[in-house]
Parts: C-alpha cells; structure tokens; sequence
C-alpha cells in the first residue's frame, strides 16, 4: 500500500521529467528522479526484511531481558528464603541459648541442693561419730576407774548396792 502510494507520488515527477537538452543547465532533476526510483526499489526489496530483522532482534532482546528477569526474581526469591532462615536460625539460637541458660541454672541448682543435702548427711554422721566416741571413751573411764577402785579395795559394795546401781542405770 505504501509503495503504490510512494509510487504515485512520484509518477508526475517521472512525467515531467526533461530527456532532452536544456540551456546548459545541470543534470540534478533527472539524478534526483534516478536516486528516489533507486531508494523506492530498495525500500520495496529491503524493507520487509529489514522489519523481519529488527523485530526478530527486538524479540530476542526482550526474550532474554525476560529470562534475565525471572533469574532475578528467582534470586531475590532465593536471597528472601536464605535470610528467613538465617533470622529463623538466630532465632532458635536464642532460644538454646536460653535453654541452656535455664538448664545451667537448674543443675547448678541442683548440685548445690544435692551439696547441700550431703554435707547436712556428712554434717550428722560426723555428730553421730562424736556421739558413738564419747559414749565410748566415756565407758573406757567408767571401766578403769571401777577397774581401779575394785583393784584397790577402797569401795567395797555387796551384790545388793549393785544390783541397785544397775537398775537405777537400765531404768
């Protein structure tokens, strides 16, 4: 449609274009009329394939500029994903850290308790010790000084006194 109308256009130029000898003037018209049928016919010819060519080229471009755009996006995608697990990560590290803060505490505690417990038990026992130690040093000086006192003869007590001494110490 172009080309008809280009055409058209130029069929009067073509028309009244001067073939024959003119005052010495230039050339240019006919030039110029040679030049625009030339452009006309290469336009006709190149035209379409140039289109083709530039399309195809834009096409591609945009194609690719695509393909590029998906990546990004898919890295962003990536890169959102990494540093919610990165946040999710430090998140649960907090709370180990304070899990083990609390665990720490509760066996600290606990060992103190249990500290506590067994120097109370140890604390008894030592008590107990003293106690079995002094009953029984006090029974090694009971027995030497009756030991004594019988050796000596200076206290003499009958079966009686002494079955009374034993009851009043069973009692």
């Amino acid at each position: 449609m172009k080309m008809n109308y280009i055409l058209f256009l130029l069929a009067p130029i073509a028309l009244f274009a001067n073939a024959g000898e003119s005052d010495g003037a230039s050339d240019i018209i006919p030039r110029t009329i040679n030049f625009l049928i030339f452009a006309a016919i290469m336009y006709y010819y190149v035209a379409d394939a140039a289109k083709q060519w530039y399309c195809g080229r834009k096409n591609d471009i945009a194609t690719k500029l695509d393909s590029i755009q998906v990546k990004l996006k898919e890295s962003n995608s990536k890169k959102e994903n990494a540093l919610l697990k990165v946040e999710e990560a430090k998140a649960n590290a907090r709370a180990l850290v304070e899990t083990a803060k609390k665990e720490a505490i509760l066996l600290s505690d606990k060992v103190a308790q249990e500290a506590d417990t067994e120097i109370a038990n140890l604390s008894k026992a030592f008590e107990d010790r003293i106690g079995v130690e002094r009953r029984k040093m006090q029974r090694t000086i009971v027995c030497e000084v009756l030991d004594e006192m019988f050796k000596e003869g200076s206290i003499s007590l009958d079966n009686d006194e002494m079955v009374k001494i034993v009851n009043k110490k069973v009692a």
